[in-house]
């Protein structure tokens, strides 16, 4: 008989739990691995002082055995009810929805590896998005929050830093002291953009940006300016919208652009709602996406991939992005320094029909 046998015999003689299985105790998880029941309670909780070799052997011999801990003693042992919180803003320009599906489950998924669970709750506005943060953390519902859609002046990291509350934001802010993130390098995306639409002979190309007051409306403005700079266009402000994200957005500062006298070749969106308005705009001015008129766009929604013609746009893993946002939560309340949980990826071109060469006007 194997020792994990031995274990499980010992288990089944001394006790079972309500349903009439064994129950496995942190003791028996530390018998089998010949180590204190210090040393596997700190390893199966995460915390610095354990070798992560150690870490992942406890959580193996854990899984292995069947061992689950209860959640009333753990909680009561740690200080956490090991869940991570999310508020959000389902009203208006705000809505999360074309990410949201792939992007919790990417979350739900790396916080039940950590048998961590995922508490989300939504709010109409921010102010309601505000006070429903306030109202978890001071219910201890959640042990700290995954901030989506960042702001550059952002009250939701005021106050949690000023609380001292753990959290990760998907995306930067305009001041990052004690502040940890996952962002996707927009801006990169951008300059790619102008650099690719330079390529196939465009001198002027317009960039419709999102809603102002978001972050990565700055960066991914300042990576279009990058990509001019770079590839020796002037910058003229006449190209240059904003506020656009939705397709009545689109339609709006498309039209802009398209009734000035010379007008864009290649328009650049930083968002695929505001690209498919764009779309709506050159229909009614006549003219051919892919052929009179190139677009490129942010998100990668599928929306845009039907669209007629197909758009090009870069794409973001937006699972991925809730799986790495979810692993630096944990380790950030484990005792991490938020400085060292900073981290960029990138967004994905996802090449289709709806840019090409310029043609004469």
């Amino acid at each position: 008989m194997s020792k994990v046998e031995d274990i499980q015999e010992a288990i089944r003689r001394n006790g079972y739990r309500r349903s009439g299985k064994p129950r496995v105790t942190i003791n028996d998880v530390a018998d089998h691995l010949g180590m204190s029941k210090s040393t596997v309670s700190r390893a199966l909780n995460g915390y610095n002082d354990i070798a992560e070799l150690t870490r992942l052997r406890v959580a193996k011999a854990a899984a292995q055995l069947g061992y689950k801990p209860l959640a009333q003693a753990q909680a009561i042992r740690t200080g956490l009810i090991q869940s991570l919180g999310m508020v959000l803003n389902v009203g208006g320009h705000g809505s999360h929805r074309p990410f949201l599906a792939n992007f919790i489950d990417g979350i739900s998924r790396r916080a039940s590896e950590e048998n961590w669970t995922l508490t989300v709750a939504t709010a109409e506005n921010s102010e309601a998005v505000l006070e429903t943060i306030e109202r978890l953390s001071g219910e201890r519902k959640v042990d700290g929050f995954i901030l989506p859609r960042t702001r550059e002046h952002d009250p939701r990291v005021d106050y949690l830093r000023s609380h001292d509350i753990p959290f990760i934001m998907f995306g930067r802010t305009g001041d990052d002291k004690d502040c940890g993130w996952f962002d996707i390098r927009g801006e990169l995306a951008m300059e790619q953009a102008v650099e690719r639409l330079y390529g196939l002979g465009h001198r002027r190309i317009g960039f419709i940006n999102g809603l102002d007051y978001y972050m990565y409306a700055r960066l991914r403005l300042q990576g279009y300016l990058a990509g001019l700079e770079k590839v020796g266009l002037p910058v003229d402000r006449a190209l240059m919208r904003s506020n656009a994200v939705t397709k009545e957005d689109g339609l709006r500062e498309g039209v802009a652009l398209l009734s000035q006298p010379i007008r864009p070749t290649a328009i650049i969106c930083a968002v695929d709602l505001a690209a498919l308005g764009l779309y709506q705009a050159a229909k009614a001015a006549n003219l051919d996406i892919g052929r009179d008129l190139s677009v490129m766009a942010y998100d990668g929604i599928s929306e845009g991939e039907f669209a007629s013609p197909p758009l090009t746009s870069f794409s973001v893993d937006n699972r991925e992005a809730g799986r790495r946002l979810a692993d630096l939560l944990i380790k950030r309340i484990r005792g991490a320094a938020p400085e060292t949980l900073r981290q960029l990826g990138e967004a994905k071109l996802i090449e289709r029909a709806s840019d090409g060469p310029p043609v004469s006007p």
